[in-house]
């Protein structure tokens, strides 16, 4: 919901009158000064509390992909102690998504509804204690039980940080998340056999009795929102709100809510923009399916199994430092489709270069050049946040909905990499561009749309005699 530009007062643009207003605007946090100090305490604390997000949602990641994560698992004795054949390893990774979209919805109207984050997401990532038994079974209700974090994650995050902050906010777990494949080529080398478990069976175990650890930790860490959260100050709390206000136009609670509970999820399907991106999202996400069989892209270059998976790291850490600073970019310029297309076009010359050689080296600099696409992925998840501001209730509806037709992608996406189409994977290279293609292509879509939001939104506020300008969709 776009903010009424009459919320805003028309003003003169002169220097004197601007400094004066801004000055005015601070005043409860003692001045322009005053608030500058207050603000950077705050986003030390919001900072440093939120790390605590960046990790659960790299186990929450683990959890949700550890059987198609460790592909290379296929010739280490997964698929033989499970008894797969044929399609069903791909199955048994798709069916997650089954119970996961199912809840992403009612989760996310449910966490708007209670305010408690802290509470609600950490308990989301206890599902895990039982994943190997049972595959198929376990996976479903994995995806069911975990449906809450990442579109709860998103939405908390929106929450408290204004658009300059939020992509590389998001940016952080991608490091992380991919050097887990240092710990499990440990794991996988060093385990089979101990305890007459095979080596895969104690990958689960170790990362199981990590995520229940941290969740428990995080109830007591993690950030509730604004309102409720009880260990910052009153004038911190107000501050928080304000930035929130002053970064849409209008507030962040009660001002844009009027219609009960079911309000938001009425706006959100009545809002073409939310089909759109959710189908674009769809695009994207079968763009990155090789991110779960990353390993068995490295093992087509003709190492050892242990090698192999060593050999993830490296283009995830070049993946992370990209992301980064190119959603630090996006942020300070306030523009995203650029950004978005230049990172999926490189995805496009790394698919290309696979499909034409089998040269190691040129194989391996493309995984590179694959890996940092990712970053279009969390640009795209940001410019859902800004082009639905308000009221909350939507947005968190907006976050949960796009978020499960996408992961329809991860279906799809699950059976782009067969291994009779190995070691060459050309039909599925394929298939990974034309997804970053019809991503891009609606993204531009999008953008004209937006600007001629823009255009209307400048054109009202010129009627009005508004000089300040307000709420701008970002582009």
């Amino acid at each position: 919901m776009a903010p009424d530009p009459s919320d805003n007062v028309s003003i003169s643009p002169s220097k004197e009158h601007i400094e004066c207003e801004e000055l005015d605007l601070n005043v409860e946090f003692g001045g322009v000064e005053a608030r500058k100090k207050l603000e950077r305490r705050l986003l030390r604390k919001l900072d440093l509390h939120m790390l605590m997000l960046v990790l659960i949602y790299i186990l929450n990641f683990i959890d949700r992909n550890n059987v198609g994560r460790l592909s290379a698992a296929r010739s280490r004795g997964l698929v033989t102690d499970l008894h797969l054949k044929g399609q069903q390893f791909a199955t048994v990774l798709s069916i997650l998504y089954v119970g996961y979209i199912i809840m992403q919805v009612p989760s996310n109207m449910f966490l708007n509804y209670i305010g408690k984050p802290s509470i609600y997401l950490p308990v989301s990532l206890t599902g895990i204690t039982t994943n190997f038994v049972g595959a198929l079974l376990m996976r479903f209700f994995l995806g069911f039980v975990e449906a809450a974090f990442f579109p709860g994650a998103v939405f908390l995050i929106s929450k408290w940080f204004v658009q300059e902050r939020r992509d590389w906010c998001q940016s952080g777990h991608l490091l992380l998340q991919r050097l887990r494949a240092l710990i499990a080529s440990g794991i996988l080398a060093n385990m089979d056999g101990v305890r007459a478990q095979a080596a895969w069976r104690w990958l689960f175990y170790i990362e199981g009795s990590l995520t229940i650890t941290v969740a428990i930790i995080a109830i007591f860490v993690l950030p509730d929102f604004p309102a409720t959260t009880k260990w910052i100050t009153d004038d911190e709390r107000r501050l928080a709100l304000k930035r929130m206000k002053e970064d849409a136009g209008v507030g962040d609670e009660v001002e844009t809510e009027s219609g009960g509970f079911g309000y938001g999820f009425r706006l959100a399907i009545t809002d073409w923009k939310v089909w759109w991106l959710a189908t674009l999202s769809f695009a994207q996400v079968v763009a990155l399916s090789f991110v779960v069989y990353f390993p068995s892209l490295t093992a087509t270059l003709g190492y050892n199994p242990t090698v192999s998976l060593l050999l993830v790291a490296p283009p995830w850490i070049y993946a992370v430092i990209f992301t980064f600073l190119w959603a630090r970019h996006s942020d300070k310029t306030q523009e995203r489709f650029f950004h978005l297309s230049i990172s999926n076009l490189i995805g496009v010359i790394g698919s290309l270069i696979s499909i034409c050689t089998m040269n190691t080296a040129a194989r391996y600099l493309s995984l590179f050049f694959m890996a940092q696409s990712c970053s279009a992925h969390v640009l795209m998840t940001t410019w859902i946040s800004s082009t639905f501001p308000r009221p909350p209730s939507k947005r968190a509806v907006c976050f949960s909905l796009i978020n499960a037709v996408q992961q329809l992608g991860n279906v799809a996406g699950s059976y782009v990499w067969p291994l009779n189409w190995g070691p060459g994977y050309r039909y599925s290279y394929a298939i990974v561009i034309a997804g970053y293609v019809t991503a891009t292509t609606m993204t531009w879509i999008l953008r004209q749309h937006l600007k001629t939001l823009n255009k209307k939104l400048e054109k009202g506020e010129e009627e009005q005699g508004i000089k300040v300008k307000g709420f701008r969709y970002v582009l």
